[in-house]
This record gives C-alpha cells, structure tokens and sequence, in this order.
C-alpha cells in the first residue's frame, strides 16, 4: 500500500512539473520558430502577379505538366539516335540551375533544358576520392568507367601521376567518342576552356595525369614525354583524337613551342620545338582532306562549313573568355556550336558531339557568382540552339554536370529580389549577408577582417569581380560531393530518369545510337 502511495505521489509531482515546465518549453520553441521562419517586411519592390492569388492558376499549371507528361508517356521515343549530343556544364550544381533562374528574372522561370522531358541524378565520385575532379568525372561520363581523382581515359589501377600505369593500354578506357567513330560517325568537340583540359581530354585522351597538357608539364613532373604522350599530341597524332572533325575552343599555346609566337604574339608552352598545329594541317593535307584551322571569331564565320572536312579552332593561347568579356577573337559558345552541328551534320551515318561549358566552373572556383550564372545562360541558349537546329526524333541531346560546387541561396531574399544582391534579413551581428555564398573559397576576403564579419552595406554586390561570401579561406572555392542533374530529350529519352551512377550515362547514350560496346546485338549475346 506504500508502495502504492509513493508512486501516487511521484506520479503527481512529475504532472506538476511538466505543467510549469511545459509553457517554458513551449516558449523557447515558439522563438525558435521564429528565428529559423522569420517573418520578413514585406519589399517595396515586390509587385505580386494577379493570376498567382487565384487558386484556378495553380491547379491549371499542374493539370497542364500532367498533360504533357501524359502525352509524352503515351508514346516513348523509342527511335534510334542517328545523333548524339553531350552538353556538360562543368560545375554546374543544382544550386547553380536554380540560382540562374533568378538571374534570369524570377524564381518562376525554366533554364531551356530543364524543359526537357526526362530528368535524372548521377553520383559524381572517383574512385579514390569523395568530391572528384573533371578529369575522373569525364571518364566516368564519357567512357563509362570510374578512374582516380586528376586521371583521364584510364582504369582505376593508374594513380594520379604515375610515369609507368598510364603507358600500359590495357588500363586505357574507350571513350563514346570512339564508339561512334568506329560506328561510321563522325565525332567532334566544343569547349571553352582549352581543349586539352580535363573535360574534353575525356574524349580522347590516356593519361594519368591531367595536367599533362603539353609536353613540359610531363618532363617537370619527372616522367618521359616519349612513354607518356601528352594531351595536345594525343589529339593530333593518336586515332580518337586525329579523327575528330571538329575540335573547338582554347589553348593555342599547348600546340606550339615557347620558342613560336601565336597569330596574336603570344609565346607558346612546349619544350619540344613542334608546331602541332602545323603538324595537324599536315596530316590532314597527306589524308587530301578539306581542312581548315581558325583562331579568330571572324575566320570561324569564313569558313565554308559545306566543303570543310575537318576543323580545328584555337581562339586564346589558353582558356576562351568568360562570355560578357568576349572580343572580336573568341566566338560565343553558341556559335562554336551551331558551327559544330553544320559539318557534323553532313555525316549521312550521324555524329557524337561534345559540347562543354567550361567557364562555370572556374567561376565558382574564384566565388565570381554572376560570371557562373552568365556562363550558365549562355551554355543554355547553346542548348537550345542546338535543339532548334536539330530533330528529337533522329538526334539525343543529354545535358548534365560533371560535379557540383559549394554555392547556396540562403537567407530570404523577397521573390524577385536580385540574386547578386545582400539578403534582406541581418544576421546576429546587424550586419547583412549576400544571397549566394560559397562553403569556401576567396570570397573571405570579403566576409571577415581583423574586426570579424565585414559591412557589405555599402558594396556593389552585382559586380562581375565581386567574389561572394565564403566562410572558409581557401585560394580557390572547391567542388561539392553531391549528385548532379541530368536532363535529356530525343530518341530514349527515358533511360535518363532516376537516380544511377554518372558511368551508365554513355551506356545509355550508346544504346540509343545501337554503338558498340552498348549496341543491341552485343548486349543480347
């Protein structure tokens, strides 16, 4: 019975402590609410739109996707690709896509391809490392193999500078450039970084290293320049590489020796004494091909593309410039591309085409966040072009990233408050915060000094050399780890939802063209 009356008792005091308990709790909650869901002032700026106060619009918006989506499912484009198109933005995050949304005007909008039918998520890692690289990750998406962090176009057993794994070809890896080429197709490639960097190289290329870009990179890393070939020879001299009829974008001074000067006085970069650009022209000459070379936006547009078999342009001695800085010597992406599809397209038997914008990434590594959204919008309207000039029943088009950077829209801007601009919320310290800010990177220059967390108040945000906000100091902002969109439109369409490895991306794009080592026949046997 006492016993009982104990526990009674100890029953009633807990009660009695949770009800002057609880309201506390509740209390704290309550402002914990409203730190993480702050309510803001409404903005000045901010002039809603009618038909989105109107229940009907919303319901009307989603009854016309489903439509669409309906429509599409009821007959899948199961055609066989007679073209394939890879875009790769390099570094273009999800966080990326969303931000250039906003750039464009609103929240509301579409980036071209994010129009298209089919959308799926591919895990980036290399095989050694969490957060890759675009050398392991154009093996990955381009010859269906993961390789090692910084290696290209080999197998994981060559580690990241090795002078003897790399020189073995059995550790060397078939590109889907090269399936198309052995299929009758022709095969080419636009970029604007150089086109012997990491991204394109994947196309191509067999080293274990990515910085072997030229022969000098090569003998100052200690190995021999004889066993391992670097990336600018292997695009004039090995079968990939030599056969590819289109070949645009930067890097003049990796094909000529630092003795030579370019069409524009710059020196070259090799060691070797060769002008492989010469040795290019050659080549094609001996083969009694149309070739023709162009290191200017305007020798691009003279070029007679009907009559023209190869072409090889080289529009800055390295990366091309970022697209608002372009001169009348760098074609806009766009261009290079719609001059890519045209030669292309006199193939009766098709052509692969690899198409990257390069300068996204480098943008984001410098926390530059408008370069990276302006890039963004150019690799879009690139995408569309090339949609425009081609037919989703004859021709895939694929658009994905390599890996993601470490970007992210944060605070609660207003709805179309500028992206480049501060957040409307202060933080802790009454000082405001940018909208887009980066993990790391240089942009903690303009974060924090000797008197903590610096006033951007007064700071042109919208700058293109403004370099946003980063909590960690680092000389160049990283990669992020997380998976990477990927959207497609054309013949198997389809394959490309879900969530896969970035490796089944040029499987599925071989089994939509019926190209080996993914062609129907092989995969039944």
């Amino acid at each position: 019975m006492a016993k009982g009356l104990v526990s009674f008792y100890l029953a009633g005091c807990l009660l009695a402590l949770a009800l002057v308990t609880c309201p506390a709790r509740a209390d704290l909650s309550d402002e914990q609410e409203n730190e993480q869901h702050p309510r803001m002032a409404a903005s000045r700026d901010y002039v809603e739109l009618d038909e989105e106060r109107n229940s009907r619009f919303w319901v009307n918006k989603a009854q016309s996707i489903l439509a669409d989506k309906l429509s599409v499912h009821k007959q899948l484009n199961e055609n066989r690709a007679k073209n394939i198109i890879l875009f790769l933005g390099d570094g273009m995050s999800v966080h990326t896509i969303a931000a250039t949304r906003a750039f464009m005007g609103d929240s509301n909008k579409q980036v071209y391809f994010e129009k298209f039918p089919y959308v799926g998520l591919s895990k980036t890692y290399a095989v050694d490392e969490r957060t890759p690289d675009s050398a392991s990750t154009a093996t990955a998406y381009l010859t269906g193999v993961k390789g090692n962090y910084g290696t290209i176009g080999v197998n994981a057993k060559v580690k990241r500078g090795s002078c003897k794994a790399a020189t073995d070809k059995a550790t060397h890896t078939e590109s889907i450039a090269q399936w198309a080429q052995e299929a009758g197709k022709w095969a080419g490639l636009v970029t604007t970084a150089r086109v012997t960097h990491a991204s394109p190289a994947g196309a191509y290329a067999h080293v274990a290293d990515r910085a072997w870009e030229h022969d000098g990179k090569v003998t100052s890393a200690g190995c021999s320049a004889d066993d391992n070939v670097d990336i600018a020879r292997q695009l004039v001299e090995w079968p990939v590489g030599r056969d590819l009829r289109v070949v645009l974008g930067g890097g003049r001074a990796y094909f000529r020796d630092k003795s030579m000067k370019d069409e524009e006085g710059f020196a070259g970069k090799r060691k070797d004494g060769r002008d492989l650009i010469k040795d290019w022209q050659q080549d094609k000459a001996q083969q009694g091909a149309e070739a023709k070379y162009v290191w200017s936006s305007n020798g691009l547009h003279d070029v007679d593309l009907s009559r023209t078999d190869y072409l090889l342009g080289l529009f800055d001695v390295s990366h091309c410039p970022y697209h608002s800085e372009r001169t009348d010597v760098a074609p806009s992406l766009s261009e290079m591309t719609e001059a890519a599809i045209k030669l292309l397209s006199r193939n009766e038997e098709g052509y692969f085409l690899f198409v990257e914008g390069g300068r996204i990434d480098m943008a984001h590594h410098a926390t530059k966040a408008r370069k990276a959204l302006e890039e963004t919008e150019e690799f879009a309207r690139a995408v569309e072009l090339a949609r425009e000039l081609t037919s989703d029943e004859d021709t895939l088009i694929v658009v994905t990233s390599d890996h993601s950077h470490t970007m992210t829209i944060n605070g609660y801007p207003y709805r179309r408050q500028n992206i480049l601009s501060l957040a409307p919320n202060l933080a802790d310290d009454e000082k405001p915060f940018t909208i887009l800010s980066y993990a790391n990177g240089p942009g903690y220059a303009n974060t924090y000094d000797d008197n903590g967390r610096m006033d951007l108040s007064n700071v042109d945000t919208e700058d293109a050399e403004f370099q946003f906000q980063a909590t960690v100091p680092l000389k160049s902002e990283t990669h992020g780890g997380e998976d990477v969109a990927v959207f497609a439109s054309g013949p198997h369409e389809h394959f490309f939802s879900g969530n896969y490895e970035q490796t089944t991306i040029p499987a599925l794009m071989a089994y939509a063209a019926n190209i080996a080592p993914f062609a129907q026949d092989k995969l039944n046997k």
